[in-house]
Protein backbone atom coordinates (compact mmCIF):
# COMPACT_ATOMS: atom_id res chain seq x y z
CA UNK A 1 0.00 0.00 0.00
CA UNK A 2 1.17 3.19 -0.96
CA UNK A 3 0.30 6.58 0.89
CA UNK A 4 0.44 9.74 -2.07
CA UNK A 5 1.73 12.89 -0.47
CA UNK A 6 -0.68 15.87 -0.72
CA UNK A 7 2.13 17.96 -3.00
CA UNK A 8 5.59 17.31 -3.88
CA UNK A 9 7.85 18.26 -0.99
CA UNK A 10 11.28 17.73 -0.18
CA UNK A 11 10.91 14.42 1.16
CA UNK A 12 8.37 13.09 -1.66
CA UNK A 13 9.81 11.55 -5.36
CA UNK A 14 7.52 11.06 -8.45
CA UNK A 15 6.85 7.25 -9.44
CA UNK A 16 5.54 6.21 -12.38
CA UNK A 17 2.38 8.29 -14.21
CA UNK A 18 3.90 11.41 -12.34
CA UNK A 19 1.83 10.42 -8.92
CA UNK A 20 4.33 11.71 -5.44
CA UNK A 21 4.58 9.25 -3.13
CA UNK A 22 6.45 9.85 0.48
CA UNK A 23 9.40 8.49 0.85
CA UNK A 24 8.43 6.20 4.15
CA UNK A 25 5.24 4.94 1.53
CA UNK A 26 7.94 3.53 -0.77
CA UNK A 27 10.26 2.26 1.81
CA UNK A 28 7.66 0.40 3.32
CA UNK A 29 6.51 -1.28 0.35
CA UNK A 30 9.92 -2.90 0.82
CA UNK A 31 8.91 -5.00 3.54
CA UNK A 32 6.73 -8.03 4.33
CA UNK A 33 3.73 -7.47 6.85
CA UNK A 34 1.90 -9.77 9.51
CA UNK A 35 -1.37 -8.98 10.31
CA UNK A 36 -3.33 -9.08 13.27
CA UNK A 37 -6.21 -7.97 14.61
CA UNK A 38 -7.60 -6.21 17.77
CA UNK A 39 -10.76 -4.89 19.07
CA UNK A 40 -9.64 -1.25 21.26
CA UNK A 41 -12.56 -0.16 24.40
CA UNK A 42 -13.34 2.83 25.84
CA UNK A 43 -15.63 4.83 27.46
CA UNK A 44 -14.17 8.44 26.25
CA UNK A 45 -13.86 7.99 22.23
CA UNK A 46 -13.34 6.29 19.32
CA UNK A 47 -9.71 7.55 19.35
CA UNK A 48 -9.32 6.50 22.59
CA UNK A 49 -10.24 2.90 22.18
CA UNK A 50 -8.00 2.75 18.86
CA UNK A 51 -5.29 4.55 21.42
CA UNK A 52 -5.86 1.87 23.95
CA UNK A 53 -5.65 -0.90 21.58
CA UNK A 54 -1.95 0.57 19.57
CA UNK A 55 -0.42 0.94 23.13
CA UNK A 56 -1.30 -2.29 24.81
CA UNK A 57 -0.31 -4.23 21.32
CA UNK A 58 2.92 -2.13 21.70
CA UNK A 59 4.20 -3.61 25.11
CA UNK A 60 4.24 -7.25 23.27
CA UNK A 61 4.77 -6.64 19.81
CA UNK A 62 7.47 -5.54 18.03
CA UNK A 63 8.12 -3.30 14.31
CA UNK A 64 3.85 -2.24 14.29
CA UNK A 65 3.71 0.20 11.55
CA UNK A 66 0.75 0.53 10.87
CA UNK A 67 -2.91 0.47 11.80
CA UNK A 68 -6.38 0.15 9.37
CA UNK A 69 -9.81 0.73 11.19
CA UNK A 70 -12.03 -2.36 10.39
CA UNK A 71 -15.35 -1.69 12.16
CA UNK A 72 -16.95 1.13 14.89
CA UNK A 73 -19.06 -0.02 17.27
CA UNK A 74 -20.54 1.07 20.81
CA UNK A 75 -23.01 0.52 23.44
CA UNK A 76 -25.68 2.90 24.41
CA UNK A 77 -27.33 3.25 27.65
CA UNK A 78 -29.80 5.89 28.79
CA UNK A 79 -30.11 7.72 25.16
CA UNK A 80 -26.31 8.52 25.10
CA UNK A 81 -22.40 6.13 23.95
CA UNK A 82 -21.45 4.97 27.05
CA UNK A 83 -18.98 2.54 25.53
CA UNK A 84 -16.92 2.83 21.83
CA UNK A 85 -15.19 -0.66 20.34
CA UNK A 86 -12.86 0.13 17.69
CA UNK A 87 -12.15 -2.82 15.43
CA UNK A 88 -8.38 -3.05 14.12
CA UNK A 89 -5.62 -4.33 11.96
CA UNK A 90 -2.26 -4.00 13.09
CA UNK A 91 0.78 -4.73 10.51
CA UNK A 92 3.79 -5.67 11.98
CA UNK A 93 7.25 -5.25 10.33
CA UNK A 94 8.94 -8.79 10.03
CA UNK A 95 12.81 -8.69 10.69
CA UNK A 96 14.87 -8.69 8.06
Amino acid sequence: MLVTASRPTARTVPLPGMRWYSQEAIAMSNHVYKQIELVGSSTKSSDDAIAQAIERASKTLRNLDWFEVTQVRGHIENGKVAHWQVGLKLGMRLEE
